[in-house]
């Protein structure tokens, strides 16, 4: 990593004197890169990987909205998931390519507070949301009879907004639990974007309580949807197997295996994230695993779920000739 010679570093300080201890009042971002070009390249092409994720999640939002097709409980899902995407992949790459490009690698307390919440909050959303539509699937092949009941649009908004209002209380907990510690020895944070794990290595406070809730309720949240989502599956791909009919297996299969591979992908991505060994410095590796965390997931959806459903090929088609208005009218 490269660090700031020691005049440079100072005026990217404020610290303020209290019974000769000083306290950090701004954090320094890392790197993309040592040299000037390299991290210019790489700003710009995480700036277009950010541009494609973005154009594609709001592509589902307005096919799945204007094509009354898919006014049903999996799109309305999916079009809740790619909101959160949209702004998930926002909150990070934006700034830290500007940041790059403009060699400015400061970050206010508020700024780096606003940022862990957002993208604490994000992540939760995201993962429960994926667990939701398990469940969606889940009612459609194993109860059909019962899912206009049960997957209700009252009860559909219930869900949604149980996992809005839940993930409210568990970003607001861990970013409050967060900036109470002290951060006197270092202000210089071994990520390209503020996340907890960064944060509490360069803490000068006791962590480890942080440490165990962080870890603690993230298991809880992470097993807990994870177990449900395999048990679900289970009993999809068991239901599944006893239709008689080839292409009745093969468009239930067809719904199940973007869902599949998207969690897969968040979940992967997010352990490596969070249950990483711990490491004294930032590195590449450090970089690499948090764009498969926060960029990677939301950019892939809108192409696993579009190039896997037929219907959203055909409602972005529509979409694209500028004649979903004409056909909603008729």
């Amino acid at each position: 990593m490269k660090h700031l010679p020691p005049d440079r570093e100072v005026t990217h300080w404020s610290l303020k004197m209290s019974n000769f201890t000083t306290t950090v009042t701004e954090f320094l971002l890392m790197e993309f890169s040592d040299t000037c070009e390299l991290q210019i390249l790489y700003s710009m092409i995480l700036f277009l990987i950010y541009s494609a994720g973005l154009m594609g999640n709001l592509l589902i939002v307005i096919v799945t909205t204007f094509d009354r097709r898919l006014h049903t409980p999996m799109y309305f899902f999916l079009r809740n998931l790619s909101i959160v995407d949209a702004c998930f992949i926002s909150v990070t790459i934006p700034q830290a390519s500007i940041n790059s490009l403009v060699n400015n690698r400061v970050i206010s307390i508020t700024g780096c507070a606003a940022q862990i919440f957002l993208v604490t909050f994000m992540a939760y959303v995201e993962f429960t949301l994926l667990t939701v539509m398990a469940r969606d699937r889940y009612v459609a092949i194993c109860q059909p009879l019962l899912y206009p009941v049960i997957m209700s649009p009252s009860a559909c908004m219930q869900m949604t907004l149980t996992c809005l209002f839940t993930g409210l209380l568990y970003a607001s907990f861990h970013t409050g639990y967060t900036f109470r510690l002290s951060f006197c020895q270092s202000n210089v944070i071994h990520q390209f974007f503020c996340d907890i794990p960064s944060l509490l290595k360069i803490s000068c406070s006791e962590t480890f309580s942080n440490t165990l809730s962080l870890l603690g309720t993230a298991l809880v949240v992470g097993v807990g949807c994870f177990v449900f989502i395999t048990a679900s599956y289970v009993s999809i791909f068991s239901t599944v197997l006893k239709f008689p009919m080839k292409e009745d297996q093969r468009k239930a299969f067809s719904t199940c295996v973007p869902h599949i591979i998207v969690v897969s992908l968040f979940l992967i991505s997010g352990y490596y994230m969070y249950l990483k060994p711990p490491s004294d410095s930032g590195s590449l590796k450090d970089i690499i695993l948090s764009i498969f965390y926060c960029i990677i997931p939301p950019f892939l959806n809108p192409i696993i779920y579009s190039l896997r459903n037929k219907q959203i090929k055909e409602a972005a088609k529509i979409v694209m000739k500028g004649k979903f208005l004409l056909r909603n009218k008729a």
